[in-house]
């Protein structure tokens, strides 16, 4: 069996990071947070490329790094706007199995706090909910696997991601 990577997306709040964690040590497979990475590349916080290069300068920064992460083997916790970059999407399904973690409204406005300290890449103006519904069919349409989190643990979670990623791959090597 090919050990493609494993690719998270979702919104912010979903959880990617922490359940990435818990998959990678599951399946022995290394963990990478993208956000870090462009972070460290950037050497500035999300939120401050966000505001000193504004939306698309941010989105354009976080299309051409995602797009070239280059590792084997290892969990890939995105971040939420990663999905509005073609060539890293493009990246992405040719070199992992993208895994969708799907919350509900409520649960992704209950968990997250002050959006522009997180470095949301939102539009000025834009409410939680219009993010939430302009970017959950983007996820839908990348997603291999889509996960129904919030009900249960981080641990069930990246179990239950482990359990389809195999079945996916089952599926594909026989169909």
């Amino acid at each position: 069996m090919k050990r493609k990577n494993i690719v998270l997306i979702g919104m912010p709040g979903c959880g990617k990071s922490t359940v990435g964690v818990v998959l990678a040590k599951t399946m022995g497979y290394r963990f990478l947070d993208a956000d870090l990475v462009i972070q460290e590349q950037e050497d500035r916080l999300l939120c401050e490329i966000i505001e000193q290069d504004g939306l698309e300068g941010f989105l354009q920064t976080e299309d051409r790094i995602n797009s070239l992460i280059n590792v084997k083997k290892t969990v890939i916790a995105t971040g939420g706007s990663v999905v509005y970059g073609k060539n890293a999407m493009k990246h992405y399904k040719e070199t992992g199995i993208v895994v969708y973690i799907d919350l509900p409204y409520e649960e992704i406005k209950n968990r997250l706090g002050d959006l522009t300290r997180r470095g949301v890449a939102m539009k000025k103006g834009e409410t939680l909910r219009e993010l939430y519904d302009e970017r959950k069919p983007l996820y839908e349409q990348y997603a291999d696997i889509t996960v129904h989190g919030g009900k249960i643990s981080i641990s069930e979670t990246a179990l239950r991601i482990k359990e389809l990623v195999f079945e996916y791959i089952r599926s594909n090597e026989n169909g």
